[in-house]
């Protein structure tokens, strides 16, 4: 197994953060145990959710051998983990474009495996970053010395990706009895890092966000960006030692490719867009999306939302939309902050033919009241924001991973000061608004969206240009580099 700790791209790690990164992982290891001599089987099994619409395949790792033998000539590992949605996001758009483009995908999850010490150490630092995040939106304190600079600064260090390589080599052994020969596509950084400490020869890495951080950095891997701003960052290495200048990244390390989008979605842009402007020129209720993140925090930002809204959807000005993924709590708060919310509302809880049956009539049918969605599985909690966002005018989300979709966005304050600059790429762009840092400027952007038809004609607008340009094109790219790594 490489040491990838020790030299990143040419800079070699100060021995005092290599050392302390070895201290990270004997303390991992003390605690989670190592199974680096385990001999995990892996098979595959149909996804339940995706299966049928995307022909997603899961990995299932220390179950016992199955009877599906692994496609390898049109097979690609899809390697992902649960920290909270826009990883299983950008997952869920490669696998589409996968599908699309003739490719099985089979979902690798590694928080999925609880026997293994790799599910062990990402749960673990899963839930430290959840609570990180909620702590951060009731604590302003904990939030401007604590969770923006980590986020901004502290993930953005080359000694951080020293630190997370050696973790990575804890979950090596998940791969075992994967194909070598099998493409991965890395949604978050630890899934390509531990591919490439288990032998895997094709992985490329998916990096999220717009704010250059080594933390996303797997050496040995193709990383793909979604902006032109990310990818000057992560060739220069830019600031992540202080104001050193590193040695860059290889030109051949790092590909532009655009945004990670759905084929379902980006092969429908213009007649989604064609039917906005349509229910926006004939006067039917906008219809905003909600939806919370796998982290469930600002909540009192959705209610304040929630009962902004509540005189338009009477009146049927505005139509509503709320998607709390799988955190059923959620709505039960939001329930008892909003007086007759639950009573007024149409619940899609818990069934996905309803769920889906709804979503395909409301592309073309009419919608008005508030409708919520809840579902107790992961993939069906975050997949129906991505059904539901066709018949959607706005969908008001935090700048995470659904500042790349092409639907017109308001954005609500960030989480992590990483996430600011997808806000600012989007604005940029014109598909989607700045972001709104306070509730006052929220409830603003709402009645702009809803009197001015400008913003709407504006926004679709874009989103089209931005269409034939390929902005929105980066997941059947990062596919389609997989696939050309393989038959290099």
């Amino acid at each position: 197994m490489t040491d990838r700790s020790r030299i990143i791209f040419g800079n070699e790690i100060a021995v005092s953060s290599v050392k302390k990164a070895e201290r990270s992982k004997r303390s991992y290891q003390k605690k989670f145990g190592d199974d680096s001599d385990r001999d995990y089987p892996a098979k595959l099994v149909r996804n339940n959710c995706l299966g049928d619409v995307l022909g997603v395949y899961d990995v299932r790792v220390g179950e016992g051998k199955g009877d599906i033998p692994f496609d390898e000539e049109k097979g690609i590992i899809v390697g992902n983990i649960r920290m909270g949605f826009g990883h299983y996001r950008i997952s869920m758009a490669i696998a589409s474009a996968a599908h699309a483009l003739g490719y099985t995908p089979y979902w690798m999850d590694l928080n999925s495996f609880p026997e293994t010490t790799c599910t062990k150490v990402i749960g673990a630092q899963n839930d430290l970053y959840s609570l990180g995040s909620r702590l951060s939106q009731k604590f302003g304190l904990f939030n401007r010395l604590v969770w923006e600079p980590l986020n901004y600064e502290g993930f953005r260090q080359l000694t951080y990706n020293a630190s997370d390589q050696k973790k990575a080599e804890l979950m090596a052994p998940v791969f075992r009895n994967i194909p070598k020969e099998l493409p991965v596509i890395g949604t978050h950084v630890w899934p390509a890092q531990a591919a490439l400490h288990a032998g895997m020869k094709y992985v490329v890495n998916a990096i999220p966000d717009d704010w250059p951080m080594a933390l996303h950095l797997a050496e040995g891997s193709i990383h793909t960006v979604q902006t032109y701003h990310a990818y000057l960052g992560y060739r220069m290495l830019d600031g992540m030692q202080g104001k050193d200048i590193l040695k860059p990244m290889p030109a051949d390390s790092l590909r532009y490719v655009g945004h990670y989008v759905d084929h379902e979605l980006v092969s429908n842009i213009d007649v989604d867009c064609a039917s906005r402007l349509k229910r926006k020129h004939s006067a039917e209720p906008m219809r905003f999306l909600l939806t919370i993140g796998g982290a469930g925090a600002q909540r009192e930002l959705f209610a304040a939302i929630i009962k902004h809204l509540l005189p338009a959807i009477k009146a049927k000005k505005a139509a509503l939309y709320i998607n709390v993924g799988d955190y059923k709590n959620v709505w039960e708060e939001l329930s008892q902050q909003i007086d007759g919310l639950d009573d007024i509302s149409v619940k899609h809880f818990g069934n996905w033919e309803d769920t889906v049956k709804f979503c395909s009539d409301a592309v073309d049918g009419h919608v008005e009241g508030i409708h919520a969605f809840w579902h107790e599985g992961i993939f069906e909690a975050v997949y129906c924001t991505n059904l539901l966002m066709r018949s959607a005018d706005v969908i008001a989300t935090k700048p995470s991973e659904l500042v790349f979709y092409p639907i017109p966005k308001l954005f609500l304050r960030h989480i992590g000061g990483h996430e600011r600059w997808g806000a600012i790429h989007s604005a940029q762009i014109g598909d989607g608004s700045l972001e709104c840092e306070d509730i006052p400027h929220t409830l603003q952007m709402i009645d702009m969206f809803m009197n001015d038809d400008y913003i709407m004609e504006q926004m679709c607008g874009c989103i089209i240009q931005n269409k034939s340009t390929g902005v929105y094109d980066g997941a059947y790219k990062a596919v389609k580099l997989a696939a050309e790594m393989k038959r290099a």
